[in-house]
């Protein structure tokens, strides 16, 4: 100004108003636009919006400036949500191939088998944790406390049951019938934490039942009806393990807990397992099996359930029993048989719609947890 004085009016356009509390300290500070009738309107190359000044002197309808801690990390969201349904999506398709890799073995001990699996996957996370957490690795593992260590033992038991089942019955039968876990978790909810089932799951769990007869319907032998007897016991130890750890609602890190779990299941694996008879290719195949399909779709799902809701991560683990199956039907030309196309049809759409629905309407604690694949 000519004059040398200073005027509201005479700050730059963008000047900053403060809002000042009871204290005289900036409550919050926003950008706004001077009133009209303390100046002059300058040329502008475009409109503005109109910014009125209360009797106080308070600026009434500031214009937004974005918070810099929110704003600046908002576009980056959907990325970082896309990165982590990736690496779910990546997590079961390695839980997912563990058929393919039993069909792989030249042994069929399944007892062996899990030996070495587990030998591997326990070193491969305890080394994981180990980079993960420094010296602090141990104090994560004993975090775990009494529910981890009950529920890694349930872990152990699906091992046991999961490569059971597969040496006795179809890829297809064992990854339907273990599908069903959260039925059965929905059940053991109601009987022993007196939690309520909504209607929709029964009706789910009445069509998953009705597969089920139509897979154990078209069973060929005693030893396939074992098999399938078998990967439903994978399902019950998956619905204790959920039903111990709400219980005593327990948070348990999945990394530690599977490496628990490896450890519960070596003592009696190498007991029953007699004389070892794998060759070098079985043992890099156990391998496979121990660090990747079971130690690394554990530590993508666990870095994938940092960002995405229980419901998302029990959608997208459900590849694991779509997928299991087509690895040896496309790869090796085991057919499933019609019974078992026709009833896991109806296990799959019955889990597959429970979900979605309580996805949907916002039931989280209707929506399946995520759990490691056996």
């Amino acid at each position: 100004m000519a004059n040398g004085s200073t005027r509201r009016g005479d700050a730059p356009w963008d000047a900053v108003c403060a809002r000042r509390g009871p204290t005289g300290r900036t409550a919050s500070v926003r950008h706004c636009e001077p009133p009209p009738s303390s100046v002059e309107a300058e040329p502008r190359s475009s409109p503005r919006k109109a910014v009125t000044f209360g009797k106080t002197g308070k600026c009434e309808n500031p214009v937004h400036v974005p918070d810099l801690r929110t704003d600046v990390t908002a576009p980056a969201m959907p990325s970082r949500h896309r990165r982590a349904v990736l690496m779910m999506i990546a997590g079961a398709i390695c839980w997912s191939t563990g058929g393919l890799l039993v069909r792989s073995l030249s042994i069929a001990n399944a007892w062996e088998i899990v030996f070495f699996r587990s030998l591997f996957m326990s070193a491969f996370v305890c080394v994981v944790l180990v980079a993960m957490h420094g010296r602090a690795m141990p104090r994560m593992v004993r975090a775990v406390g009494v529910p981890g260590l009950v529920a890694g033992a349930l872990l152990a038991g699906t091992f046991f049951f999961f490569i059971g089942s597969l040496t006795r019955t179809t890829v297809a039968n064992t990854f339907v019938l273990m599908s069903v876990s959260p039925f059965l978790a929905a059940i053991a909810a109601r009987l022993f934490l007196d939690e309520p089932v909504h209607a929709r799951t029964w009706l789910a769990i009445a069509i998953a039942l009705a597969g089920i007869v139509v897979m154990f319907g078209g069973t060929a032998d005693a030893g396939q009806l074992a098999g399938n007897l078998l990967a439903l016991g994978v399902s019950v130890c998956f619905a204790a393990q959920l039903t111990v750890l709400r219980k005593f609602h327990a948070t348990v890190d999945m990394l530690p807990m599977v490496m628990i779990a490896g450890l519960w299941s070596l003592v009696p694996a190498f007991a029953m397992m007699g004389q070892v008879t794998a060759s070098a290719q079985d043992l890099a195949i156990l391998a496979g099996m121990g660090c990747i399909q079971l130690g690394a779709g554990c530590l993508l799902a666990t870095a994938a359930s940092r960002t995405l809701t229980a419901t998302e991560l029990g959608l997208l683990a459900l590849l694991e029993p779509i997928l299991g199956p087509i690895w040896v039907w496309a790869l090796l030309g085991e057919h499933p048989g019609t019974p078992a196309l026709v009833g896991g049809a109806l296990v799959l759409s019955a889990v597959i719609a429970n979900q979605a629905l309580a996805s949907r309407r916002g039931r989280a604690q209707d929506a399946a947890q995520p759990l490691p694949g056996p």
